[in-house]
């Protein structure tokens, strides 16, 4: 064999074990944010089932959430400890199991702990397999590669929730939650035999070694982007709260609301695939401004558009709500040495999934005092408030194309 077809056979082997990784980590997002927003489904059933109050619904949700948010980091420096593949799979079986004893409940007290357990599996997801995406495709290859790991996500939160609603059309709610879990161990079994140990297990030792001496690119650039991305989560999450109640104002009724949430969200699913190949092609801080001048600029038209064109409107405000994102998270890499990733990932979800949990409930508050209207322009100036950090932002990304 001479060195040039030595060379070709190597690259092949590398490419296949990239896009492997690829497919282990974008499934992985996929199931786990199904896992997610399929609870959006399952709760007004347990509520029925169970005669649970509003505020056990809410604590059922707050259980599941909590736990996944709560454990990113810890989650994240165990994966350096042990092995990414390893902790991925484990947290994916944890899940699944979690939807298994929630199918065998009796009660609200099952629930917790099924929710509990659940949660404690997903908080692996986000960290681990991030890192995963970013540890195959090293370099400016990365944010392209993020940016089709969030897409799945996204393609997660639609597709999980249409399944487990269809299949109860045919069978109970038991069994469906079930199903649920017995996917998700079979998913934890082919993250642990379809993982390439290339990618899956620690860091190396010598690169530890080599890069426990590199500084950031640029000293607080982490720090600026999680407050961005922190911002940006907040505006998303308020808005997408109080937008029914703007669509009800107009005269839509609550199916129009669900078309309108619909469109939102597939706008934003195409956002993040989008925004990530247009963040390779004009820069992070580029795509950065541009989304949310849009983002400021379309809701606040939607405070003056009339229904049907703010109905047209909603697919692009979408693709400007969490284009944003998608860039964001594809830009970690470039700002944090590889051995420290994980962990700043965990940091980086549980920011960004903190910023959007408060959001909704400070700007409640303001259109308790405010009303409606004063309030989604405060949302939109938020988003406005993201650009001089990005500014600030802008030399780190520089010095990272300087040879």
């Amino acid at each position: 064999m001479t060195d040039e077809t030595a060379n070709r056979a190597g690259d092949a082997a590398t490419t296949q074990a990239e896009r492997r990784t690829f497919a282990v980590a974008a499934g992985a997002h996929a199931l786990h944010d199904g896992y997610t927003d399929v609870l959006y489904v399952m709760l007004p059933v347990w509520q029925a089932e169970f005669g649970l109050s509003y505020a056990a619904v809410g604590a059922l949700r707050a259980m599941f959430t909590g736990a996944m948010a709560g454990l990113q980091i810890p989650a994240g420096q165990l994966a350096d400890r042990v092995g990414s593949a390893t902790v991925l799979a484990l947290g994916t079986a944890l899940s699944g199991l979690g939807f298994g004893i929630a199918g065998a409940s009796t009660g609200f007290a099952v629930l917790v702990v099924a929710l509990l357990v659940g949660g404690i599996g997903s908080s692996t997801q986000h960290p681990v397999a991030s890192a995963l995406v970013a540890r195959a495709y090293a370099g400016p290859r990365s944010l392209k590669a993020i940016g089709g790991y969030n897409f799945a996500g996204d393609v997660g939160k639609m597709l999980v929730p249409a399944l487990a609603a269809a299949m109860m059309v045919v069978v109970p709610w038991r069994p469906t939650v079930v199903i649920l879990g017995a996917a998700g161990l079979v998913a934890a079994l082919a993250i642990a035999l379809f993982t390439p140990r290339a990618f899956g297990g620690k860091p190396p030792a010598q690169a530890q070694a080599t890069e426990r001496t590199e500084r950031a690119t640029f000293a607080g650039a982490f720090t600026l982007l999680l407050g961005i991305g922190i911002i940006d989560s907040a505006v998303r999450m308020a808005f997408l709260t109080f937008m029914p109640f703007l669509l009800t104002g107009k005269g839509a009724g609550l199916p129009a609301i669900g078309i309108a949430l619909t469109l939102v969200f597939a706008g934003g699913a195409a956002g993040k695939l989008a925004c990530a190949y247009l963040g390779a092609r004009i820069g992070v801080i580029g795509t950065v401004f541009l989304t949310e001048i849009l983002t400021a600029f379309l809701i606040a038209a939607m405070l003056a558009l009339p229904l049907e064109a703010a109905f047209v409107a909603l697919p692009l405000l979408g693709i400007a709500l969490n284009g944003t994102s998608s860039v964001l998270y594809g830009s970690v890499p470039d700002l944090v040495p590889a051995h420290r990733r994980t962990r700043a990932f965990g940091i980086f979800y549980t920011g960004t999934i903190g910023g959007g949990t408060v959001a909704p409930v400070i700007f409640g508050l303001a259109g308790d005092v405010l009303g409606l209207t004063l309030t989604l322009i405060l949302i939109a100036g938020a988003a406005l408030t993201t650009l001089p950090l990005a500014y600030l932002l802008r030399p780190a990304f520089v010095a990272k194309r300087r040879p």
